[in-house]
């Protein structure tokens, strides 16, 4: 009994063991390396780098910019630096008088002011404010100026000129002059003008100055006054008398 029964168990045996090595045999060759699988030419050119410099096939593109724009950074790298301010006190229309308009107003006691008619025009008076103290300091573009009788008591009636246009103020340096030209009767008339005026009153710097800084000047007898009218500070007779043309123009 146990001899007959052994050789079928063996024939058994022989035959699984020999379906399994069939079964490996029809399996693809194993062709792994010490690395791991090798990728096939396909998956090799679908993920190598693009060599002409754009982004790698598949992959998102970058966003390019607007159209005539350059980027941000070239912009502000291209861009220049913006203009000094200009220094110095130049004022429109004529040089000033140095020092910069950022001088510090003018101290009545470090000034001389005095008024004198302009020779061949009669009705032209030239008032000149001179910088007698050590540094630059600055008045307002015009002075304060008006027409009276130096017998009224009340004041707030006198007539005043008209002016010419400005309103940064004016920088004198030390030692310099400024000049102002006030003419009483533009026109030339010799009738219908303003009676009882015998005065001009002056404040240089109309400002902040404290009013007692007010110069008086005597008019001379018959002087007439008519519609009078005045120009804004100036380094020159000459340019002084081109700023009074200009007022109420």
């Amino acid at each position: 009994m146990f001899v007959r029964n052994r050789r079928p168990l063996l024939a058994s045996v022989v035959l699984v063991v020999g379906a399994g090595l069939a079964l490996t045999a029809c399996g693809p060759d194993n062709t792994d390396t010490a690395g791991g699988s090798k990728p096939s030419a396909t998956t090799a050119a679908t993920v190598a780098p693009s060599t002409a410099g754009g982004p790698a096939s598949g992959a998102p593109a970058p966003s390019a910019p607007a159209t005539g724009g350059a980027s941000h950074t070239a912009t502000k790298a291209a861009s220049a630096p913006p203009a000094a301010s200009p220094s110095g006190g130049t004022r429109p229309g004529g040089a000033g008088g140095g020092g910069g308009t950022d001088a510090r107003p003018c101290d009545i006691e470090n000034l001389t002011v005095q008024a004198t008619a302009r020779s061949g025009a009669p009705s032209q008076w030239v008032i000149e404010v001179h910088n007698t103290g050590a540094s630059a300091c600055s008045l307002s573009a015009t002075p304060g100026v008006d027409l009276g009788s130096s017998t009224a008591r009340d004041r707030s009636n006198n007539l005043k000129p008209i002016l010419a246009s400005g309103t940064l103020r004016y920088p004198v340096a030390a030692g310099q002059k400024a000049y102002v030209v006030l003419d009483l009767d533009p026109s030339g008339a010799t009738t219908g003008t303003t009676p009882g005026i015998d005065e001009f009153n002056v404040l240089v710097d109309d400002e902040g100055m404290p009013l007692a800084g007010t110069k008086n000047f005597p008019l001379p007898s018959g002087a007439h006054v008519l519609n009078p009218q005045m120009g804004v500070y100036r380094p020159t007779v000459a340019e002084a008398v081109t700023s009074e043309a200009s007022a109420g123009k």
